[in-house]
């Protein structure tokens, strides 16, 4: 005879908590949407996952002739702008993506989250887990470009390479995740996250090195204090193309204030989670 069994919901008593616990038990759920969402995004294309490479090349190309050949842009320390390019543009595109569909995950999911209960951070979090898919796919090119230009990959850089991909997730989670819950309510994040985006590569180190800023050094401090994915650029360059040292001051500053957005990102999301059924 089986016993009746009674599920209690309650608001989380500490709003920074993550309940680990009912986040396994929920496992199933976080796969099968990481998998729709991989597969949603090739159905139904001529080109499939070859997606993933044709946008990073590409603009690496474009920027290339643009900032490199016409604005005399260069890498500041030997490499060859194109590859120097292609890690920033590596980080930088993993990041965007995951900001932007952690933003609207909410809202794309309205129907599931109005009907069933289920920890609603697995939402936002499964636009960070796809993201890793595309980066892996796009590391492809990078490798080959390595090869062409006879650069071989530091043992550093990839030592820290999940310590900087870890970095990013947690930059793009957090802010994800305070703009997914305003984006509940307020649905005006979609038309603005695009711009704040193109805004923000451009005072993110992507298509020219940190070291241009040394004649404005207040602006500096305050680009890799608040910009998490500056250092987290700067270092994956000096990690995997040699040219420089790793700067484990920039990369603790990175870790620290990508901890911080998570949190503050946390905090916010779930201080909000308990009206997304009503409003969403």
């Amino acid at each position: 005879m089986e016993s009746n069994r009674i599920l209690i919901i309650e608001p989380p008593k500490r709003l920074l908590s993550i309940n680990l616990q009912e986040l396994w038990q929920y496992r199933d759920l976080f796969i099968t949407l990481a998998w729709r969402d991989i597969s949603v995004r090739y159905k139904q294309t001529a080109l499939g996952v070859l997606w993933a490479v044709f946008q990073p090349f590409v603009t690496m190309i474009v920027f290339t002739f643009i900032f490199n050949r016409m604005a005399k842009i260069e890498s500041g320390d030997g490499t060859p702008y194109p590859v120097f390019l292609y890690v920033g543009l590596l980080f930088w595109q993993y990041y965007s993506n995951t900001l932007t569909n952690a933003s609207g995950s909410m809202v794309a999911n309205a129907g599931m989250i109005q009907k069933i209960y289920f920890p609603r951070l697995i939402i936002p979090a499964t636009s960070a887990t796809t993201g890793l898919v595309d980066f892996a796919i796009s590391s492809v090119i990078l490798i080959g470009m390595m090869f062409y230009y006879r650069f071989m990959p530091n043992m550093i850089g990839i030592i820290i390479l999940p310590l900087l991909i870890l970095c990013t997730m947690m930059t793009a989670m957090g802010a994800g995740m305070f703009l997914a819950a305003i984006n509940v309510k307020y649905r005006d994040v979609r038309y603005a996250l695009p711009f704040f985006i193109q805004i923000m590569m451009y005072v993110t180190p992507v298509i020219y090195p940190v070291n241009m800023l040394n004649n404005y050094p207040v602006i500096k401090v305050l680009m890799l204090w608040l910009n998490p994915i500056s250092g987290i650029i700067t270092n994956a360059r000096a990690g995997f193309l040699g040219q420089g040292a790793v700067n484990w001051e920039i990369l603790g500053i990175s870790m620290l204030m990508s901890m911080v957005f998570f949190m503050g990102g946390l905090f916010y999301f779930r201080n909000t989670e308990r009206y997304f059924a009503d409003i969403v």
